[in-house]
């Protein structure tokens, strides 16, 4: 007897699922939906939007027709449609007829936007239509809105070949994506204009890898804003600079902050990793300087290797949520004040293949979001070009007034040679170094074994030395009232304000940061 009820089941199931049509009634106008207003996040002028949904309901015990569903600006929207896997009429997304939709059942809509600036309203920069359900009486909408946002766009030109493929202007760097090229910054550029100086008058958005030509300066004017496509970036070339000229913001809004960071602006993306690539410095720029920026979601902030003789100054910058590093240095020259770095897949800090540095009142934590095996900083006088282990000089490497942080037990590693200099110190700085199994031994590590020596504090399973950040995990790394780092820094090499343009007071507090009244 079961399994006779069995074979009847399977029997409705397949009668059933392969039926196609039933018997509808028309809308009668009393659809309900997921949400009154869909808001498309803001895009650039030009480019396409995410994907959006909107859920419609028949909570009614009929099954219906829609008569139709249409964008109210029709064939001259710049909406797209697609309505339960279908894309209309002429498969343009704009008008579908008689969408049937089951009692007590729901159907998705995805909605797509592409509208460039002269598109919107004038006034507001919004773009607007209407999805519209049925005709007269019967008639309901969702309003559709936009923001666009105008922008100059750096990317490769490009020249159409007899066979409709494109040369593109510059060289390739990957052979999977030819618009993925390095390509030189124009100074006469027809629509841009001097390529070689970003104003705040509107965002740039880079695609491919623009390059700052040799005995040429990239100038970054105060409050600009600079979006970077996927595997985007910008390299500095021999003999060239770049100079980001940020200054003190008094509002939340940091209008004179230098914003690097990716093109996609929904805030699903504010702090995903690795959405572009890095700033490049190769061999041998020169007068490189950064001041006032934030550089956010790059898979390396900075790539800093062989600068020429002089020293790259990076002042009161923040480099957040890293794909591998913050900062990746080799064999470079960096004079570092007031920097804080945050959430890198491997390391915030990383001095390789020797150098030079000097780091005075920065920041230098990790709380990346998932597993990480590498410390905070690294130092290295090694490098291996997958052949060879070569070794530089680290000249020197001096932490003063710092902080060096993270979740990890230990968080500054050294990986020393004895074929090549290894000159390091960190003094009057709080560092994470839990040595649990007391395998770094030898006077190298007397900075952390023996602190007193160097005015450092440690914190380790004997101590409680918690900086007190207030928001790690969200990059908020400014410290509590009751945080030990308060007045332990040198007054020897104070730097007069923090990086929120704070005045400090003597003795300074360690970090970039002086402490909040909370």
């Amino acid at each position: 007897m079961r399994n006779f009820l069995f074979i009847i089941l399977l029997a409705l199931i397949s009668l059933t699922s392969c039926r196609k049509d039933f018997d509808t009634v028309p809308s009668n106008g009393r659809l309900t939906f997921s949400k009154d207003t869909v808001y498309l996040d803001t895009v650039f002028t030009g480019v396409a939007s995410s994907t959006y949904t909107l859920k419609v309901y028949n909570k009614s015990n009929d099954d219906i027709t829609i008569p139709s569903i249409a964008l109210g600006k029709g064939a001259n929207s710049k909406y797209r449609l697609m309505v339960d896997g279908m894309t209309g009429q002429d498969d343009k997304g704009q008008l579908f007829n008689n969408v049937e939709l089951l009692a007590k059942d729901s159907l998705y809509i995805f909605i797509e936007e592409t509208a460039a600036i002269t598109d919107a309203n004038p006034t507001d920069f919004l773009y607007t239509d209407k999805i519209l359900f049925d005709t007269g009486d019967n008639q309901q909408d969702v309003d559709l809105v936009t923001l666009i946002q105008d922008a100059y766009f750096i990317y490769p030109k490009r020249t159409k070949n007899p066979d409709n493929s494109f040369t593109y202007e510059g060289l390739p760097l990957s052979e999977t994506d030819p618009k993925l090229t390095s390509f030189p910054l124009d100074e006469n550029d027809p629509v841009n204009g001097n390529e070689l100086h970003f104003t705040n008058s509107k965002p740039y958005v880079i695609y491919g890898f623009p390059t700052v030509p040799n005995n040429k300066v990239l100038e970054i004017d105060a409050g600009a804003r600079v979006h970077f496509h996927d595997q985007s970036g910008i390299i500095v070339a021999n003999a060239a600079s770049i100079q980001v000229n940020g200054s003190d913001s008094t509002t939340e809004a940091l209008e004179n902050e230098v914003i690097f960071e990716g093109d996609r602006l929904e805030p699903g993306f504010a702090e995903i990793p690795g959405q572009w690539f890095s700033i490049i410095l190769t061999d041998g720029s020169t007068n490189n300087y950064f001041k006032n920026l934030t550089i956010k979601n790059a898979t390396v902030g900075l790539f800093i290797q062989h600068n020429d003789g002089t020293t790259v100054e990076i002042e009161n910058t923040q480099i957040y949520n890293s794909s591998v590093a913050g900062i990746l240095a080799r064999t470079a020259k960096i004079n570092g004040k007031n920097i804080v770095i945050n959430k890198a897949g491997q390391y915030a800090l990383a001095c390789t293949y020797g150098g030079s540095y000097d780091f005075n009142h920065c920041t230098f934590a990790n709380y990346w979001s998932g597993s990480r095996q590498n410390p905070a900083v690294l130092l290295d006088n090694t490098f291996n070009d997958g052949q060879n282990i070569l070794t530089a000089d680290l000249v020197k490497a001096n932490f003063t007034n710092s902080i060096i942080y993270g979740p990890n037990s230990i968080e500054i590693g050294l990986k020393k040679s004895d074929q090549a200099q290894f000159n390091f110190d960190i003094s009057y700085s709080l560092i994470k170094f839990s040595d649990y199994s007391n395998q770094f031994t030898g006077t190298m590590y007397d900075f952390v074994k023996n602190p007193g020596s160097k005015n450092n504090l440690v914190t380790n399973s004997q101590t409680n030395n918690d900086p007190k950040f207030k928001e790690a995990y969200k990059n908020n790394l400014r410290i509590l009232k009751n945080s030990p780092v308060i007045g332990k820094g040198n007054a020897t090499f104070i730097i007069s304000q923090d990086i929120d343009g704070i005045n400090r007071t003597s003795p300074p507090d360690l970090g970039a940061y002086k402490h909040l009244d909370e």
